[in-house]
């Protein structure tokens, strides 16, 4: 692991290059490779090789990373992916990191990444082989766009309505390519519950530079229809553990806790949820008079809204959701999730650590964490 980590700090600089080279590898070694690509690779961004690195990072947390790749692995189903994509994905990434840091790339280096890199893809490759034999689930589904409204000028409402039910549960999200930006996948978590009609809510949020978030709150249309990966994610509540519950959501980071509180709402007898929703400004907490009107009819959830410009409300948390959280701890006792946009997540668990909070406490999907 320490090969991997101090070697990315000499490549990280070069992450662009790197990129370039990746692709130029992986599709002279695969060609076939290229029609999961979108047509212009400005718009992948390189999320591709960022994944990787960032997984290829984690092979020292087995506990944490082996879920997680087995999902990836029955989610990758969807592209048709062979063992012979999954080996020219390994060297292309290989040959590209070795391009770029030259001397560095010694035969320790080497071993360490290629060693991470097998892991990592015999646990995909497993998982989906498991998939394709159990024939539970298919590679994918698809979906009709039924419902589409904008809640602000750069925030849409979308329901969708899949032909097949879609096995999740709260707090999951799903992979999604929409017609209007074909072969670009993107995670979305619905805000709801499984429903007894199967119906999809998701909250977008247009974010500057983002192809398919654009694309769909300026762009969906009812009739529309949209392609979805297999369920991923790990948030949920243990309503065992007698374990009291705190949530903080970030912007658009609400839905899946969203969801999961909607599911609790089928019990009375649920353990005590203290829900932080936070955002920029009072106008952004889209969700909160939702929130607010299921906590006044469900006595074990409490909604703190939260926001970082100052004198936005009289009354309201002010500040970072982390400087929220801990000004209103100690939370040693509870169990932790997070949801919402990468930053905030990084700095609201490193504020909870420092305050005593166990890591093991703490639960948040690692891949849109990073």
């Amino acid at each position: 692991m320490e090969h991997i980590e101090n070697s990315w700090h000499l490549a990280r600089p070069y992450l662009d290059e790197i990129t370039q080279q990746f692709y130029r590898l992986l599709f002279t070694l695969a060609p076939s490779a290229r029609d999961f690509f979108p047509v212009t690779l400005q718009a992948e961004n390189g999320r591709v090789v960022r994944a990787l690195i960032r997984v290829l990072r984690l092979v020292n947390r087995p506990d944490d990373l082996i879920p997680v790749l087995q999902q990836l692995g029955r989610d990758h189903r969807k592209f048709g992916l062979q063992a012979a994509h999954y080996e020219a994905v390994g060297t292309a990434l290989l040959g590209a990191l070795k391009h770029c840091l030259g001397p560095a790339w010694t035969p320790e280096v080497e071993r360490a990444w290629a060693e991470a890199y097998t892991l990592v893809a015999r646990s995909m490759q497993e998982a989906a082989a498991d998939a394709e034999a159990e024939a539970v689930e298919p590679p994918y589904w698809v979906g009709t766009v039924t419902e589409h409204h904008r809640l602000s000028w750069d925030l849409a409402l979308v329901r969708v309505e899949p032909e097949e039910e879609i096995p999740y549960h709260a707090g999951q999200y799903l992979s999604v390519a929409v017609p209007q930006r074909p072969r670009l996948w993107r995670d979305l978590s619905p805000a709801n519950a499984p429903r007894p009609d199967g119906s999809l809510e998701f909250h977008v949020r247009a974010i500057d530079g983002g192809w398919v978030s654009r694309a769909i709150v300026g762009h969906t249309q009812p009739g529309d229809v949209w392609t979805f990966g297999a369920p991923m994610g790990r948030l949920r509540v243990d309503r065992e553990s007698g374990r009291p519950v705190l949530m903080i959501a970030g912007g658009t980071g609400v839905a899946p806790l969203q969801a999961i509180v909607d599911d609790l709402g089928r019990w009375t007898d649920n353990p005590e949820v203290t829900l932080f929703y936070g955002d920029h400004y009072w106008d952004d907490l889209y969700a909160l008079d939702q929130l607010q009107s299921f906590a006044a009819s469900n006595p074990w959830l409490t909604v703190w809204p939260v926001v970082e410009e100052p004198g936005s409300v009289p009354g309201v948390e002010e500040g970072t959701l982390a400087e929220a959280v801990t000004r209103r701890g100690p939370w040693q006792e509870h169990d932790i999730l997070v949801s919402g946009p990468p930053a905030m997540i990084e700095a609201t668990v490193a504020a909870l650590i420092r305050t005593g909070v166990h890591p093991s406490q703490i639960n948040y999907d690692p891949f849109l964490a990073m």
